[in-house]
Parts: C-alpha cells; sequence; structure tokens
C-alpha cells in the first residue's frame, strides 16, 4: 500500500466507467484531475458527495479539471446510481482493487467497535503534469466539493 503525497507522481490508473467506457490518467493530460474515493454507491453520504461535485461540474470544467469519483463498486451498480441521482461526475469502478490498493485507501476501519477493512472517503487534485497537488483524508463530505474547486481554480 503506497501513501500518496503531496508533490509525488500520481499513480496511474485504468478503469471501466458507469457510462461503459474506460478512464485513465493518461487519457487525460493536460488537464488537472480531482480522484475522490467512497465507500459505497447509493449510501447518505456516497450520495451527497456525488451530488456535491455534479452542481460545480461546469465551475471545474472551467477550471480545466475532470472529476472522477472511485468506489469498488460494479458498473452496473455505477451506471444506476449515477441516473438515479442525475449525477454529473465520472464514476469509476475498481472492483478489481488495484487502484485503491495503489492510491493506499484500502483501510483498516472502525464502526460500534468493529473493525473491518474499507475504502476511505479521500480525495487527490493532480496538476495538468500529473503531480498531486492537494490531499484529503478521513474526508468530512459537507463542504468539501466546495473546497476541492477552490483548490483547482488555484492551479
Amino acid at each position: 500500500m503506497t501513501d500518496i503525497t503531496e508533490g509525488m507522481k500520481a499513480p496511474t490508473f485504468d478503469m471501466a466507467t458507469a457510462d461503459g467506457g474506460r478512464v485513465t490518467l493518461d487519457g487525460l493530460k493536460g488537464k488537472a484531475v480531482v480522484v475522490y474515493f467512497y465507500p459505497k454507491a447509493d449510501t447518505p453520504g456516497c450520495t451527497t458527495e456525488g451530488q456535491d461535485f455534479s452542481a460545480l461540474i461546469g465551475e471545474f470544467e472551467a477550471a480545466n479539471t475532470a472529476v472522477i469519483g472511485v468506489s469498488r463498486d460494479p458498473v452496473k451498480k455505477l451506471s444506476r446510481f449515477a441516473a438515479k441521482h442525475d449525477l454529473k461526475v465520472v464514476l469509476a469502478s475498481d472492483e478489481p482493487e488495484d487502484v485503491t490498493l495503489a492510491w493506499g485507501v484500502w483501510v483498516e476501519k472502525k464502526l460500534y467497535g468493529r473493525e473491518y477493512m474499507g475504502v476511505e472517503r479521500a480525495t487527490f487534485l493532480i496538476d495538468a503534469e500529473g503531480v498531486v497537488r492537494r490531499v484529503w483524508r478521513k474526508v468530512s463530505v459537507k463542504g468539501h466539493a466546495a473546497e476541492v474547486l477552490v483548490a483547482a481554480q488555484s492551479l
């Protein structure tokens, strides 16, 4: 597992997307990229986060920034999730879990005293050259998308 830090080259990825396509970091060269990891599609916090990023998608695009939400859910579930909530961000499936491992977001979690492994809610802002410029760990959803937008606009 890798600890992704500011200033390092972002790990590459190639994932299936909710719309039936694929998204790769190499395919986004020349753009800034927000990669946000969330635990599970169609749960309250993950839905709010997707809606918040979607509400700001025009402003992210104006800042030449792509927004990609990543979970370990299968593509079919992501497609239903995107359609149900009219999400405008790219939703990518890391069902094989190689991306969550490479980005260091597959972590031990605790809930009601029970320990288990799961996806950490984390966000990474990558500049147009593929360098990680900001890292947010253990994200609290409220106001997060707006904070990420401000950081993207400052690149």
